[in-house]
């Protein structure tokens, strides 16, 4: 483990270009002494860059969920579509095919897989050695597994973001209480 032995940080994942509000609602939630969530969040302590390959950025990744505790997922409506971080996407596309194997010129396996795939891949082998917590959040006011991948779609705590009421000329429409319900359910 690059980062450390301990399983002390929270891990979120999401599409970022899509569902960044929520991201940052959850960020906001945290950070701010009103309310009751406390939570480490472990890309705070690291980050990949956007110009890295797609295996070098997994690699991070791996890193990162080996020192979280807890694996928060958002889920909106384009997230289980993601297929950024496939090698099929890598910029370099340098295929070596050998023995029936495909591989790249830095020595690395090709990998279908989404950096969310990835993700959800490691989450769901630690949370089946209890070693990490999983929650669901769903960028709505109710879980609608139709849109959650469907790989985690029957692991950890699922519930909505957002509120079921209506709060005339305001932009309050995320719901706290079930997020904290989320975290407290742990």
């Amino acid at each position: 483990m690059a980062l450390g032995t301990y399983r002390t940080c929270t891990y979120i994942a999401g599409d970022w270009d899509n569902d960044k509000d929520a991201v940052d609602q959850l960020k906001r939630w945290n950070d701010s002494n009103h309310w009751g969530l406390s939570f480490k969040d472990v890309h705070e302590l690291t980050s990949s860059r956007d110009t890295s390959r797609a295996c070098s950025i997994k690699d991070s990744l791996r890193d990162r969920m080996s020192v979280s505790k807890t694996f928060v997922l958002i889920v909106g409506d384009s997230t289980k579509y993601l297929r950024k971080g496939s090698c099929e996407y890598c910029p370099e596309k340098r295929w070596n095919s050998w023995l029936g194997m495909n591989y790249c010129s830095k020595g690395y396996s090709y990998d279908t897989k989404s950096f969310i795939d990835y993700e959800i891949e490691q989450a769901i082998k630690a949370y089946n050695e209890g070693k990490m917590d999983i929650i669901v959040l769903y960028k709505a006011a109710s879980v609608n597994k139709e849109k959650c991948p469907p790989a985690i779609r029957n692991y950890g705590f699922h519930t909505g973001m957002k509120s079921t009421q209506y709060f005339p000329y305001t932009h309050i429409d995320w719901d706290y209480g079930k997020v904290k319900a989320a975290f407290s359910s742990l």
